[in-house]
């Protein structure tokens, strides 16, 4: 169910994604937030960290981590304008994140329900709720403008 909350914290994510834009990176941006603080900020940065974990998802946990002390983040949401892939979800899984709220399906790797569901596969020792679809169409416009830019950007550069 979504709540005001969700929608609140997912345009903290939204900031996040554009931070990634801003830097050339594809717009996903992450928070984690605990008893209603965000206590991780996280953006895709793999092209500029040369560093292919280095996606939203990651980055919020990580700078969590360093927040609170911990590897683990029980009692947390993390919330994610993109739904997360393999590699994201078994972070958010080892980290024992509650919840997990995305934005936009996607389509091609997205392993919260759209190509698996890696949090119902019942042999994992833990589980995290996921919900999709908060502010999905306002998360997707923003893939949608990066990548017909980026399009945009290649058939000027290919005409000059």
């Amino acid at each position: 169910m979504t709540s005001d909350p969700d929608f609140h914290f997912m345009r903290a994510a939204m900031a996040q994604a554009e931070l990634a834009r801003a830097a050339g990176e594809v717009p996903v941006g992450a928070v984690l937030v605990v008893d209603g603080e965000i206590v991780g900020r996280g953006y895709n940065q793999p092209i500029s960290a040369h560093d292919p974990t280095a996606h939203a998802e990651v980055m919020a946990l990580r700078d969590a981590g360093l927040h609170l002390s911990n590897y683990r983040l029980p009692g947390s949401t993390l919330y994610v304008t993109l739904e997360p892939c393999v590699m994201c979800c078994g972070a958010i899984l080892h980290a024992r994140v509650e919840r997990l709220v995305f934005g936009a399906r996607d389509p091609k790797t997205g392993a919260a329900g759209s190509i698996i569901d890696l949090f119902a596969e019942s042999r994992l020792n833990h589980h995290a709720q996921a919900q999709g679809g908060v502010l999905a169409e306002e998360c997707g416009a923003m893939l949608s403008r990066f990548f017909a830019e980026r399009r945009a950007k290649v058939k000027t550069c290919a005409k000059t």
